[in-house]
This record gives C-alpha cells, sequence and structure tokens, in this order.
C-alpha cells in the first residue's frame, strides 16, 4: 500500500506555528477507533492500536488505500482473546521492524501476563509470542510503548507503573530474556506536576495524574534510547550498549543516563537522524521538538491537536502521529466520555532526514 494514495484522498491543512511548513491530515477517523499508537511497515502500510481508554472492542486497525480502518490482523486476532487463544487484550504500543514483524504491546489482564505478541505483516501469519510476568512486570505494570533496537537485537518498552514503580523492560530478542531495569529512578519517576488540560486538572484514579515512564525511542543508528515521564519535564538518554548490557547492574546502568533536554509533559516521542527529538506535547495541543543543544520549541499548535500522541516515521522523512483526546475519555475524565470526534492522523516534514525503523 503507497501512503501517497491516502495523502491524494485525505490532504487537509491546518493553522501552523511555521508557516513555512505544512501539517496534513491523512485521514480522519470514526468514535469507535480512538488510536493510540502509530506503525508504519517498510512496505508503507499504516497499522494503529485503538486506544483501550475509550473500552472499545476492536485493538489493532490497519489504515487502508481508501482511507477505511479495518480490524488487523484478522477479525479474531484484534479482538479479545478467543476459545483457540486467538486475540489480543489491550494494545497500546506497537512497531514495525525491518523484516516486517508488527511487534504489539499487548497488556496484562487479572488472568493473563503482559506480552510481546510478533505478526509477520508478509505472511500474514504469527512470528512470535514473549510473555512479560513476574518479576519483568508486577501488579502495577501498564506497559506503554516500545523501541526496537536493531544493532543488539532488542525491544525496550516503557511501564508506567504506580508514581514509584515505573521502570523500562529490556528483551533480548535472540534468548527471549527480558529484564526490569530503573525502577524508581529519578529518570524514570513522575515529577510532582499537575496536567492541567483547557483549564482541568486530569486525575487518574480520583487523584491527579502522576504518570512514569512513557514516551520512548531510538536513534536511528541505534546508539541511543530517548525516554522521559510522561509527567516530566526533561528527555534522557542513554547508550544501547549499556541498557543492552544485562551485566550491569541499576546503579551502574544510571551511571550512564544523561538529561538530553527540556520537554514538556508529553506522551509519544520520536527522532530523526540529526538528534531532533519530536514530542507530543498533551497540554497545549501542540508537536514541538528538543534539539541537540537541549532547547526545546514548538513546531505546530492548534486545537485540533487535541491531545497528540504517538510517532511513527514514514517515507519521504515525513513524521506521522495520532490524535485522540484522551483526556476526555472515561479513564481520564471521571467515567464520562466527553470526546468530540477529533480522533485523526496527520503527518509532517522532518527537519532532518528521518530514517528510525525504516
Amino acid at each position: 500500500m503507497k501512503i501517497i494514495k491516502i495523502l491524494m484522498l485525505l490532504i487537509t491543512s491546518l493553522s501552523l506555528f511555521d508557516a513555512q511548513a505544512t501539517l496534513i491530515k491523512v485521514a480522519s477517523l470514526p468514535n469507535s477507533t480512538p488510536p493510540g499508537n502509530i506503525a508504519i511497515s517498510p512496505e508503507d502500510r499504516v497499522f494503529f492500536s485503538v486506544h483501550g481508554f475509550y473500552g472499545h472492542s476492536v485493538k489493532v486497525m490497519e489504515l487502508e488505500e481508501n482511507g477505511q480502518a479495518v480490524p488487523y490482523p484478522n477479525e479474531a486476532w484484534a479482538h479479545k482473546p478467543n476459545e483457540l487463544g486467538q486475540g489480543l487484550n489491550d494494545v497500546l504500543g506497537l512497531n514495525v521492524d525491518r523484516r516486517g514483524i508488527l511487534w504489539l504491546l499487548d497488556g496484562a489482564t487479572p488472568t493473563s501476563n503482559a506480552r510481546l505478541v510478533a505478526w509477520n505483516t508478509h505472511t500474514e501469519t504469527l512470528h512470535k509470542i514473549i510473555y512479560l510476568g513476574f518479576p519483568v512486570t508486577n501488579n502495577t505494570s501498564f506497559v506503554n510503548d516500545l523501541a526496537i533496537d536493531y544493532s543488539n537485537n532488542a525491544i525496550y518498552i516503557t511501564d508506567v507503573g504506580s508514581a514509584k514503580t515505573s521502570a523500562l523492560i529490556v528483551v533480548d530478542l535472540t534468548t527471549g530474556q527480558a529484564r526490569r531495569v530503573l525502577e524508581g529512578s529519578k529518570y524514570t519517576t513522575p515529577e510532582n506536576l499537575n496536567m492541567v488540560i483547557d483549564g482541568r486538572v486530569i486525575t487518574l484514579g480520583d487523584q491527579p495524574a502522576r504518570i512514569g515512564a512513557n514516551p520512548i525511542t531510538i536513534s536511528p543508528d541505534n546508539r541511543w534510547v530517548y525516554f522521559g515521564a510522561m509527567s516530566g519535564l526533561s528527555l534522557y538518554r542513554i547508550e544501547t550498549k549499556y541498557l543492552a548490557d544485562n551485566t550491569l547492574t541499576n546503579s551502574e546502568l544510571e551511571s550512564h543516563v544523561v538529561r538530553y533536554g527540556n520537554k514538556p509533559i508529553s506522551d509519544g516521542i520520536t527522532a530523526d537522524n540529526a538528534g531532533n527529538v519530536y514530542v507530543t506535547s498533551i497540554t497545549d495541543n501542540s508537536i514541538g521538538v528538543v534539539k541537540p543543544d537541549g532547547k526545546y520549541s514548538t513546531l505546530y499548535q492548534g486545537e485540533p491537536l487535541s491531545w497528540p500522541d504517538g510517532f511513527a516515521v514514514g517515507p519521504n522523512n515525513q513524521i506521522y502521529f495520532t490524535v485522540n483526546e484522551l483526556h476526555k475519555s472515561p479513564v481520564l475524565n471521571k467515567g464520562k466520555d466527553e470526546s468530540s470526534g477529533k480522533f485523526a492522523i496527520y503527518r509532517f516534514d522532518a527537519i532532518a532526514e528521518a530514517t528510525v525503523g525504516r
């Protein structure tokens, strides 16, 4: 499937922070499919998770050439597991590797562990399942997003956990071994910041939301992993040679984490080849960038960008992201769904060449 065909059908422009650039709406999505994260395959197929905070039955979808979204991988696997074990519990993070394997980060339930479900998009068959049970995850875990490291054949996962238990999970794809690292560190736990959107303090479980390790991405050369707390004003990074090293203790790992720059309260991040890290800023309807000098600036801002969420790098140095009004979902809005139908996928030109995952 060619992304250009989708764009020809659905191009729409928004008011921009930078008048020289263009922000394009790739697709408007129905109320039944609020997008979570997004992934684009080497063949330019577009996949996205359906955010579980709205409670819809479908878990993952593919955006077709005509702009319509269909359940993916198929009807059985796109919904809760059936009696044959086919299906997904609650996917948020997803990513496609260079072989066309779609990695789905499937959350835990009271009766099943969190897991990585790998689906071959070429043969349309199940490739592998890696379970993330105790002690890699625990009873506070909420696995959120992932980054693929081709140099070390590893996947790195953010586990939001509780305010005290947020962590990263390192999965060795060669052995299947998984480790929980940096739990409770200053790099993964939230800061004491209120998340204020449209004049309202966002709550989670009747308390002001304090959300830890959430956004994560990897540099195109697979040298650096960037991450941070959603409720945090710092973007951190660590070299993959340390993160993938299973002989290092947590304290040794912490010594290799460095602060990369300033960021707002944010959900998703991605990076280009020049070290610019793009950020979905959720409290002010905007997309920004942390440049290599550590300074943050806004690229695009507008009311239609109501809770921009996940990123993916597409063809021709294009960066795609989802919008889902998550602060109006029942989980973050005291049980009420007050979304207004702004669910969408957008894209824009990267500042520099961008080839993450491609």
